[in-house]
C-alpha cells in the first residue's frame, strides 16, 4: 500500500516529467532540424553558385569567341570595301585628270583661239569704253534739257502768275505791293507785272467729243472711238416716238468686226479626213508596178495576150470607129436614104482605115 502511495504521488510529477522531456525533445529536434536546413542550403547554395560561375565564365568565353569571329570577318568585309571603294576613287581621280587634259587641249586647239580672244576682249573693252563715253554725253545732254525744260516751266509759271496777278500793278497814284517806296528799286515781279498783259475773261467753248468721230467713219481715216458717255439731248427737240435706238449704239452695230462663226472659222474636213487623203495621195504618188516592161529582153516573148472587154464579145467587134464615127440606125429612117448634112464632112476621118503610115512619115 505504502508504495501504491507513493506511485500515486509521483504520477502527476512522472506526468510532468514527461511532458517537459517531450517537450525539450521537441526543441532539440527543431534547433537542429534547422541547422541541417541551413547546413544543406549553404551547400546547395555553395554548390549553384559554382555551377553558375562555370556557365556564366564559359559563356562569356563563348560571347567573347563569337563577338571576335564576327568582328574579324566584319572587319574583313570592311576592309575589303575600303579598298574597293579607294581604287574606285583612284581610278575615278585619274579619268577626271585625264578628261581634263584631253579637254583643255581639244578646246585650246579647236574651239578657242587665244589670240583671238584675246582681240575680241580688247575690242569688247574698246566698244565699252565707246558706249560709256556715249552714254555720258547723252546723260549730260537730258540734264542739260531737264534744266531748261525746268527753266522754261517757272518762266512760264512767273509769266502765268504776274498775267494772274494783273491787278497788283502799280499805277500813278497808289503803289503797287511789289513797289515799295521803302525800295530804292522796285522788284523783279513789278517788271514782269509790266511786261505781262491781263488774263481774258472769256470762257472758251467746249470741244465737243463727236464733231470728228461720226464723220471720219464712212472715210475709215482712223479707228472708230465711241463716246463713254451718254450725250445731252439738244435743248427744245423732243425724242421721236417710237422703238428708236441710240446713234451711237447703231453706229457701233454697223461697224463692227466680222465675227464667223464656228462652222466658218473650222475646216469641213476632220483631221482623221484630211490624213486618209493625204495617204491616198502619197501612195498614188509612190505607187509601183510589180510586172515591170523589159523590152530588150524574151521575158514576154511566151505571154498570151489579153483581149480587151470591147474585143473578146461574142457579138464581134463593131464597125463605130472603124468604118463611120456615127451610128446609123436604117429601122428609123423617114425616107429611104441616110440623112446629109449641109457641112462639109472631115477629110481626116474620111482617110482612117484607108491610108496606112510608113517609118518616119506621119498621116
Amino acid at each position: 500500500m505504502a508504495a501504491l502511495v507513493r506511485l500515486e504521488t509521483r504520477l502527476s510529477r512522472l506526468r510532468e516529467e514527461y511532458f517537459l522531456k517531450n517537450r525539450s525533445v521537441d526543441e532539440d529536434r527543431k534547433i537542429v532540424y534547422k541547422a541541417a536546413v541551413k547546413i544543406q542550403s549553404w551547400f546547395r547554395g555553395c554548390r549553384v553558385r559554382a555551377y553558375l560561375r562555370y556557365l556564366n565564365k564559359m559563356a562569356i568565353s563563348i560571347q567573347k569567341w563569337w563577338r571576335g569571329y564576327q568582328s574579324r570577318r566584319y572587319f574583313r568585309k570592311m576592309i575589303k570595301t575600303a579598298y574597293f571603294i579607294m581604287k574606285m576613287n583612284f581610278y575615278n581621280e585619274m579619268a577626271v585628270r585625264i578628261q581634263k587634259r584631253w579637254r583643255g587641249y581639244y578646246v585650246r586647239k579647236y574651239t578657242h583661239n587665244y589670240y583671238a580672244l584675246k582681240k575680241y576682249l580688247e575690242a569688247i573693252s574698246l566698244n565699252n569704253e565707246i558706249v560709256r563715253n556715249e552714254l555720258q554725253e547723252y546723260a549730260e545732254m537730258n540734264e542739260k534739257k531737264k534744266k531748261k525744260k525746268d527753266l522754261e516751266k517757272k518762266e512760264k509759271e512767273k509769266k502765268y502768275k504776274a498775267r494772274k496777278m494783273h491787278y497788283l500793278l502799280s499805277t500813278e497814284q497808289i503803289a503797287g505791293i511789289y513797289n515799295s517806296p521803302f525800295r530804292k528799286f522796285p522788284d523783279p515781279m513789278e517788271l514782269l507785272l509790266r511786261q505781262s498783259k491781263p488774263l481774258s475773261h472769256r470762257q472758251q467753248q467746249p470741244k465737243s467729243p463727236f464733231t470728228y468721230d461720226l464723220y471720219d467713219w464712212p472715210t475709215c481715216k482712223r479707228p472708230p472711238a465711241f463716246p463713254t458717255g451718254e450725250p445731252l439731248p439738244p435743248i427744245g427737240r423732243q425724242k421721236p416716238q417710237g422703238p428708236f435706238r441710240d446713234a451711237a449704239e447703231v453706229l457701233r452695230q454697223r461697224y463692227k468686226p466680222l465675227e464667223p462663226t464656228l462652222r466658218v472659222a473650222a475646216s469641213i474636213s476632220s483631221p482623221l479626213e484630211k490624213a486618209r487623203e493625204e495617204m491616198k495621195r502619197e501612195e498614188w504618188r509612190k505607187c509601183i508596178h510589180d510586172n515591170e516592161f523589159l523590152p530588150f529582153s524574151s521575158y514576154h516573148k511566151n505571154e498570151k495576150y489579153e483581149l480587151s472587154i470591147h474585143a473578146s464579145e461574142k457579138i464581134g467587134k463593131e464597125t463605130y470607129g472603124i468604118k463611120h464615127f456615127r451610128e446609123v440606125q436604117p429601122n428609123k429612117w423617114i425616107a429611104g436614104k441616110d440623112f446629109q448634112t449641109v457641112l462639109p464632112s472631115i477629110v481626116l476621118f474620111e482617110k482612117f482605115g484607108k491610108t496606112y503610115s510608113k517609118a518616119g512619115q506621119i498621116v
